[in-house]
């Protein structure tokens, strides 16, 4: 397909000129006598260059340069100007202009200068083709690339589920607890604008809070009598237990806190560590209000559940003592509860 080039001069006579110079070269020529009028040529044509006066009635070649190019800022224009409008010239160029010929000009010089914008345009279109094709390229990688994490994510993620799945089964009284201390803790993390990579963190934290529960023996946690001091010493090693569980397990480094400190106390009478206030990890706070909630108005060996009105009424009693006042504040006034009762 032969480039089709643009000619604006109010001047037909060069306008003719150099159409019949580019034709030599095998360019397709179109003229036009003013801005205006080039305008109306360009709609329905696809031009490859456009070579415009300055000076010309109705639109001057400055208003048409910054027509065209907000139309198609890759058009190439060149401008013809006299040697007085040198300072206009230079305005053109830094509105966009390829490059500009002096008049009198020489027909050789022209048709060089055509050569070059054309070349530039042509390796402009090559090297655009070739972005836009690496684009895409790196879009379907990162599409697959994505969709294999996801895979691999879920498998993580089922895969914990059916471990803590299996620990929960040891004793009949909590299965699910995981589960549905998970699905309070998330919904207390969005209320807190946690991003995403946080919430995933924060769910498999609290799916994974009580793993150190393996490490317990099945005549404490099973006991229908109360625990002995020694046997609570025993349960209260769990998070220790849970840590050094997955502390091997490179995906679950991020996951150590939440497990090693949901029994931390706001007002420091907690274990393990005896930590408080801000100084226990948020998501460890967080879990430990759906921990202590799930636990309440659970069944245990030892005793009955606790009604949702009793439960409630505790988390109010132990803020700031055993609990984040902001986290149950949440946990009340934006009815976590619902999302942990018999789910």
């Amino acid at each position: 397909m032969k480039n089709q080039i643009l000619i604006v001069d109010d001047e037909e006579s060069i306008r003719t000129v150099v159409a019949q110079r580019l034709i030599k070269e095998n360019y397709s020529c179109v003229t036009a006598s003013n801005g205006k009028e080039a305008l109306r040529h360009l709609y329905g044509n696809h031009f490859s260059l456009i070579i415009s006066d300055v000076k010309m009635p109705e639109m001057d070649g400055m208003e048409l340069l910054s027509s065209v190019k907000a139309l198609d800022p890759n058009m190439m224009m060149i401008m013809m100007t006299a040697y007085a409008e040198i300072d206009i010239a230079i305005e053109a160029m830094r509105l966009g202009a390829y490059d500009f010929i002096i008049k009198p000009f020489d027909l050789e010089l022209m048709v060089l200068t055509v050569k070059k914008a054309l070349e530039t345009k042509e390796l402009h279109e090559e090297l655009e083709d070739f972005h836009n094709r690496l684009k895409r390229q790196v879009e379907i990688r990162t599409a697959k690339f994505n969709e294999a994490l996801r895979t691999l994510k879920m498998a993580h993620f089922d895969s914990v589920r059916v471990l803590v799945g299996a620990i929960d089964a040891r004793d009949p009284h909590i299965v699910g607890h995981s589960d549905r201390v998970r699905k309070m803790s998330l919904k207390i993390g969005m209320k807190l604008d946690f991003r995403e990579d946080r919430l995933e963190r924060l769910e498999y934290g609290a799916l994974l809070h009580d793993i150190g529960m393996i490490g317990i023996g099945n005549e404490i946690l099973q006991k229908k009598d109360p625990l002995s001091p020694e046997e609570n010493q025993c349960i209260r090693m769990h998070p220790l237990i849970g840590a050094k569980i997955v502390e091997g397990v490179d995906f679950f480094m991020d996951k150590i806190p939440m497990i090693r400190h949901h029994h931390e106390h706001f007002d420091g009478s907690g274990y393990p560590d005896g930590l408080s206030g801000v100084a226990i990890p948020l998501e460890a706070r967080i879990i430990l209000v759906s921990d202590a909630f799930d636990a309440m108005t659970s069944s245990r060996p030892h005793r009955q559940p606790m009604a949702l009105e009793d439960a409630l009424e505790e988390l109010e009693k132990g803020k700031a003592k055993q609990f984040d006042p902001e986290i149950v504040e949440i946990f009340l006034n934006e009815r976590i509860y619902e999302f942990g009762v018999s789910s």
